[in-house]
């Protein structure tokens, strides 16, 4: 079982927990760029930034179980398409440190609710190879509530201000921690009286 910090991630470029560069445009998504985070292996790299903060391409490569070679390809293709950039401040000497660029979990929602949808996966595929313990801190359910978009707006942020309080929980090496994943979707739907 891997050992880590509980990381947020979003699909809104509102997010505050999201360690990117503070200048940089958000910009939209062509069919270039789509086809540049098409793959998976391209996302895992992109994705571990976005979590983690600047880092190396050996970094997530280590964590990813890829070569240093084929991250920091993967890393520059990325950039090509203009979701990563270099943090030079964060290097020393020839070491090539990159971020993900402000905004960038908010350009591929497709791409980071179909990471989603292959965690929970996975989860569901392996939950019974997990100690009981974990089992049972498990949790999947969903709500369905009656809200207006300030209220959802208001709702989100208080979930946000929660997880964020958990962060100075952070057990760190104690026997039984581990790494969560959380996902959030509020997102409204049409009722069939709506509908019709």
């Amino acid at each position: 079982m891997r050992r880590g910090r509980c990381r947020g991630s979003s699909a809104t470029p509102s997010s505050r927990a999201r360690p990117e560069s503070p200048d940089h445009e958000v910009r939209g998504l062509d069919a270039r760029s789509l086809r540049g985070l098409a793959r998976p292996l391209r996302m895992e790299p992109l994705d571990a930034l976005r979590r983690g903060g600047p880092a190396t391409a050996s970094q997530p490569a280590a964590r990813l179980g890829e070569s240093s070679g084929a991250t920091g390809h993967h890393l520059r293709r990325s950039a090509a398409h203009g979701f990563v950039e270099d943090a030079p401040e964060h290097g020393e000497g020839r070491e090539r440190w990159w971020r993900a660029v402000r905004g960038a979990a908010g350009l591929f929602p497709h791409e980071l609710a179909g990471q989603h949808t292959r965690e929970l996966a996975t989860w569901l595929g392996t939950r019974d190879d997990w100690p009981e313990d974990w089992r049972r801190a498990s949790d999947l359910s969903d709500w369905t509530l009656n809200l207006t978009p300030a209220l959802a707006q208001e709702l989100i942020e208080k979930m946000r201000d929660l997880l964020e309080s958990y962060r100075a929980l952070d057990p760190g090496d104690t026997p039984d921690a581990g790494q969560v994943r959380l996902h959030t979707h509020v997102l409204p739907t049409r009722t069939d009286r709506e509908a019709g």
